[in-house]
Parts: structure tokens; C-alpha cells; sequence
């Protein structure tokens, strides 16, 4: 990056200083009067984060600043360029993608100023020149992909447009941050399709994982059987704590009970 010492303009500021001085003896307060318009606009304050682009009669001069600086009114023009990041919003694109669905992408592109001279000298608008070509490089990556990648790897996807802007916005003095995707729109009767399979996979899962509880149930039911039945009583037991369990219950209720014994012999008796 050139800079300008701006040397030769405070020179000059000092020479008509002393000639407007030298002309106070003789015509007083007017003179007093032009010089004090002079020289407010001949000081320029750039603060830290902003850099001046000096032009000596339309011609470059260099970068100046931060802090105090002299021009030459009427000869200098100084075009003040802000070095701080900038965010901007990429309009809502409207992008056919590999697979021919139709889509609609926004994004947000994040950039700074890093050459001055290239961000004035090189371009009429830098940032309205840095977002058009950031959104026809959204469109044109977009619609290289599939609606599934374009879902999946929207951060990769990003970083991919990112790089291809920064490599073009070099030539401008204009360093990009990151490109972020904010939204992909689906048409409506997608959203709904989508949906509708995101419920019956819903469904799916649940079915699956009711059959697993069930089967597992059954395990245990057929495990605890097999217990009772081999120990002694244990049937006997298990009606008992049964009929405990049911007679909590207020409604009314007849229940005949035979001795457990009694169906082993049948039992036996029928083998």
C-alpha cells in the first residue's frame, strides 16, 4: 500500500500562512477572515480505523492517515475509506439446483477494506461490486449441488463460495471473511412431502421400539413362569398376591379358588 506523507501540503499550508500573515499588516480583518476559512478546510481528523485517498488535481496521490492531515483546498480531494468489517445481506435467490428442484437461498458475506487505493481506483463501488458478484457466485454454486447436499453441507458449501468471491475481490482491495447460507425456502408441496416422511419415519420408529419393549416383555413373563411352576408353591403364591392385588379394586367381584393341588393331580391324571 503507497503511502503519502503529505509533505508538500503542509509546505504549501505554511508558505500561504505566512503570505496571509504578511498581507494582515496591510488589509486587516478580510484577510484574517479567509485565512481562518482556508484553514478549517485544509485539516482533515481520520480516525483509527479509517484511511484517506489523496487526489492531487484527479490524480492519485497515496493513502494518508490515521490522525491529522493536511490538503490543499480547491487542489486535493480526499475520499475517506473505512477499514472495519462490513456485513451485508445477499438478496433472496431464487436457484434451480442439480437435481431440478427450485429453491430459494439468502445469505449474509462478511468483509473488510485491506488496500484503499485498489477499493477506490479499481472499482466505482466496492461493496455493491462485492455483493452482486457474491450473490451470482451463491447462484452459480448452489446450482451445481443437490437439494440433499445443499440441506447436508450448507457450512462446506458456504466456504466453497466464499473462497471462489475472496479470490476475485483480491483484485479490488477487498478481503473476504465468510459467507454464511441463512436460509434454503423449499417450495410448499416439498415442505409437505418432507414432512409427511419425516412423520412416518416418526411412526416407524415408535412401532419398532413398541415391538422391542413387547418381545423383551414376553421374555420376562415366559422367564418368570418357568421359575414359579419349577418351586414348590410358587403357583399357589402367585394367585394369592394376585387376588391381594385385585380385591384393592372396590367394585365387586366372585372369585372361586380350588387347591393348586387339585389341577396338579388333574394334570397328572390326564398324562
Amino acid at each position: 500500500m503507497k503511502k503519502s506523507s503529505n509533505s508538500g501540503a503542509k509546505t504549501l499550508f505554511i508558505i500561504l500562512t505566512i503570505i496571509f500573515l504578511f498581507m494582515w499588516t496591510y488589509y486587516g480583518s478580510w484577510v484574517l477572515f479567509l485565512y481562518f476559512i482556508y484553514a478549517a478546510s485544509s485539516v482533515k481528523i481520520l480516525k483509527e480505523y479509517d484511511r484517506g485517498v489523496l487526489f492531487t488535481l484527479g490524480r492519485f496521490s497515496g493513502v494518508v492517515g490515521p490522525g491529522l492531515v493536511f490538503i490543499i483546498p480547491f487542489v486535493q480531494r480526499l475520499k475517506v475509506v473505512g477499514l472495519r468489517i462490513v456485513s451485508v445481506d445477499i438478496p433472496e435467490q431464487e436457484v434451480i439446483t442439480k437435481d431440478n428442484v427450485s429453491v430459494k437461498v439468502n445469505a449474509v458475506v462478511f468483509f473488510r477494506v485491506v488496500d484503499p487505493a485498489k477499493a477506490i481506483l479499481g472499482v466505482r463501488d466496492y461493496v455493491s461490486v462485492t455483493v452482486n458478484y457474491a450473490q451470482t457466485t451463491l447462484r452459480d454454486v448452489a446450482g451445481g449441488v443437490t437439494l440433499d447436499e445443499l440441506l447436508e453441507k450448507r457450512d462446506r458449501i458456504a466456504k466453497n463460495i466464499s473462497s471462489l468471491v475472496d479470490r476475485k475481490t483480491d483484485e479490488w482491495g477487498v478481503d473476504i471473511i465468510d459467507i454464511k447460507i441463512q436460509d434454503v425456502i423449499l417450495p410448499t408441496e416439498m415442505r409437505r412431502a418432507m414432512a409427511a416422511q419425516a412423520e412416518a419415519e416418526r411412526e416407524k420408529r415408535a412401532v419398532i421400539i413398541k415391538a422391542e419393549g413387547e418381545k423383551i416383555a414376553a421374555q420376562n413373563y415366559a422367564k418368570a413362569a418357568k421359575v414359579l411352576s419349577s418351586t414348590k408353591g410358587g403357583l399357589t403364591l402367585r394367585v394369592l398376591q394376585t387376588v391381594s392385588d385385585i380385591s384393592k379394586d372396590p367394585s365387586q367381584k366372585f372369585f372361586f379358588l380350588l387347591p393348586i393341588e387339585l389341577a396338579d393331580a388333574f394334570l397328572k391324571k390326564k398324562k
